[in-house]
């Protein structure tokens, strides 16, 4: 019996990188919102009381970014610069030009705005169809921004981080090891408050009793102390947080970010297309997890290689599954872009908790195959 243990961690929305990836993926939603075709390639950085905008914009959409910045900080709760960042009196500095016409030129014939390569899974772990580390710490998250919102522990502020280590025998997750919060908080707040209210109205309300046992470690604040955060404790960047954003590290990953990216960069549409296709291979019980590869040249509209790997779980041979991917999609840019209707400004829902796992995006939609 094969045993083995396998980490994975999720931040909360005030994490500073997911600051730039929500301030990234706003703007991208509101230039949707206005023209479908805009072409944007936005990054953001955080530091002390300062969020810098930087990029590409190719639209016809009129928006004002320094207010996307500073509506989305306030949206998080970000509202004191002596122990983070606050929306009102943050300076907000934009360096913004036009998509280069070089690139252009490949993209509007339907090509891929660049070239890279990309990675999809899914894993039969969960009903999600996620590896199970990564789906139980977007969990504890985004319960900790719930419980913070809605005041059931008033005195946490936005900036957290989870990790949650899973124990597998045979490749089936058995128990959790080890659950690790660093949440921060307001001063003259006693640790062992803090961890009574995490454990009650976090912990033990999102992980299933089974899974945790006398021997699972519980770690919270273990530094002791978390009250300087957002960007005055850590400068914070878009992209910075690519394995968050898909499998938590159980599967490869191409190395290109998705947030602030419209769906011409196959970095973020293909990623999509490559979850949606993995998790028809796995719902429809061909493998019992399947991860999925496909490279792409800049300004070159089909893929240039496919890969897939089943891990040995396969019920038909993975040839077999190659040819069933490319009868029943089209693989070009534009095709992916039709087919999940990646125009619609559905980008900030995807921002934090994982792009992968909520039904309601239509790359988890299951199809047959």
């Amino acid at each position: 019996m094969k045993k083995y243990y396998f980490t994975s961690e999720s931040v909360t929305e005030g994490h500073p990188d997911k600051i730039c990836d929500l301030i990234s993926d706003t703007i991208l939603d509101e230039c949707l919102k206005q023209d479908k075709y805009s072409r944007v390639a936005i990054e953001t950085f955080a530091s002390k009381n300062l969020i810098t905008i930087a990029g590409q914009l190719t639209t016809n959409a009129k928006i004002d970014v320094e207010k996307i910045a500073r509506d989305v900080l306030k949206d998080i709760g970000y509202d004191n610069e002596n122990t983070d960042i606050d929306y009102r009196t943050c300076r907000v500095e934009t360096n913004i030009t036009k998509q280069s016409s070089d690139i252009a030129m490949g993209v509007d014939i339907g090509g891929a705005g660049d070239q890279g390569i990309m990675f999809g899974y899914a894993s039969d772990e969960t009903k999600e169809l996620m590896p199970f580390a990564i789906a139980i710490a977007h969990k504890l998250s985004k319960k900790l921004t719930d419980v913070r919102k809605n005041k059931d522990i008033d005195y946490l502020r936005p900036d957290g981080k989870v990790q949650v280590t899973v124990e597998y025998e045979d490749e089936t997750p058995k128990r959790i090891d080890t659950i690790l919060i660093s949440n921060q908080h307001l001063d003259g707040i006693a640790l062992e408050d803090i961890k009574k209210d995490i454990t009650e109205k976090v912990i033990n309300k999102v992980i299933d009793k089974k899974y945790i046992d006398e021997n699972t470690k519980i770690y919270i604040n273990p530094t002791g102390r978390f009250v300087i955060g957002g960007p005055l404790g850590d400068t914070g960047l878009t992209g910075r947080k690519i394995i968050v954003d898909t499998y938590g590290g159980y599967s490869k990953h191409g190395g290109g970010a998705f947030s602030g990216k419209d769906a011409s960069k196959v970095d973020r549409s293909v990623a999509y297309m490559l979850r949606h296709i993995a998790k028809a291979i796995v719902a429809n019980e061909y493998a019992k997890k399947c991860e999925i590869q496909l490279s792409y040249a800049i300004g070159v509209n089909k893929p240039l290689s496919i890969f897939i790997n089943t891990f040995g779980t396969n019920k038909i041979p993975e040839e077999e599954i190659i040819e069933k991917i490319k009868k029943k999609f089209d693989l070009t840019p534009n095709g992916i872009i039709e087919y999940l209707n990646l125009r619609e400004p559905i980008y900030t829902k995807t921002t934090n908790y994982g792009h992968f796992g909520d039904k309601d995006l239509p790359w988890e939609k299951t199809v047959e195959l």
